[in-house]
């Protein structure tokens, strides 16, 4: 019986070692076609990014973290967490050209274990031309925006023009 419990922490001990050094080891990362120029683009549309990224050290790469320079990029759920060593995945996101007009140019940071850093951009621009026909602001997009979604909020916050007033006391009005 002895015997047996000191194989099980044996392994156990093993496969504790094995865990720590694996996670803390590092890995370079090969970023195929970074600092894109992407074609021009109406205002209001969508545009599916790829990168895609290869492991090409001798670890798994670890993605810990990603920072976008806009909010209108957004990470689709299928991208990638863990490359393993010379595999490739593909990093899927959507960038949303409401926000802008004119020449954008965005940043994807990507957080990992590096070898000689610790983080790695991701690079692209497009040029996000109005329409010809008439030119929408960002409100009348937000507002689009809102009625697709159903109107929910306008219903629990009530409408920006509608929101009355308020007054100050006699104690804040200064008068020289």
């Amino acid at each position: 019986m002895s015997k047996k419990i000191y194989y099980v922490l044996l392994l156990a001990v093993l496969v504790f070692i094995t865990g720590c050094r694996e996670k803390d080891s590092k890995t370079t990362l090969k970023i195929t076609d970074n600092y894109r120029h992407y074609y021009p683009i109406i205002t209001g549309q969508e545009l599916d990014i790829m990168f895609e990224l290869e492991n090409t050290g001798e670890n798994p790469f670890r993605l810990k973290d990603i920072v976008t320079s806009c909010g209108c990029i957004t990470l689709k759920k299928s991208s990638i967490r863990v490359i393993s060593p010379g595999k490739k995945g593909l990093l899927r996101m959507t960038y949303d050209s409401r926000k802008n007009i004119g020449y954008v140019k965005h940043y994807i940071t990507l957080y990992g274990n590096f070898t000689t850093t610790d983080k790695i951009d991701i690079v692209f621009d497009v040029n996000v031309v109005p329409d010809a026909h008439y030119t929408r602001d960002y409100e009348e997009l937000y507002l689009e925006k809102i009625k697709e979604q159903g109107g929910f909020k306008r219903f629990v916050e009530g409408d920006a023009n509608r929101k009355g007033y308020y007054m100050t006391t006699e104690k804040d009005i200064i008068l020289e």
